[in-house]
């Protein structure tokens, strides 16, 4: 039942964005940033964690997870450091995820020849 949860919340949050993607002229990047805020506003008020342990890997995996990620990595560093932990808290706590999408990114780039579109 975890992995239908999970397949449905994550279906419906990709549907969401994509049905925002259809009806503004916002760009996919500015999307993908208002995702990322989305989620670490929701993480500061509260309210994703628990909808993060009802949903699972479906509300976890998308930006969404990421900005909620980026927040708890910030608020443990100021916690501990002060005012430094907001520029290091971040780049703790979501260094895998970025270094894993950097090293992907790089390994596929030498399995596919990309072209561009005309």
């Amino acid at each position: 039942m975890d992995y239908v949860r999970a397949f449905i919340i994550g279906g419906i949050i990709c549907a969401l964005v994509q049905i925002l993607m259809d009806n503004t002229k916002l760009m996919p990047g500015r999307i993908m940033v208002i995702l990322v805020c989305l989620g670490t506003i929701l993480g500061a008020v509260g309210i994703y964690e628990p909808f993060a342990k009802w949903a699972g890997a479906g509300a976890t995996v998308p930006l969404l997870g990421f900005g909620n990620t980026l927040f708890k990595g910030v608020k443990e560093a100021v916690d501990k450091h002060g005012f430094i932990g907001v520029f290091e808290g971040g780049f703790k706590a979501s260094a895998v995820g970025i270094s894993a999408a950097l090293i992907f990114g790089y390994i596929a780039s030498f399995l596919f020849s990309p072209k561009m579109k005309k």
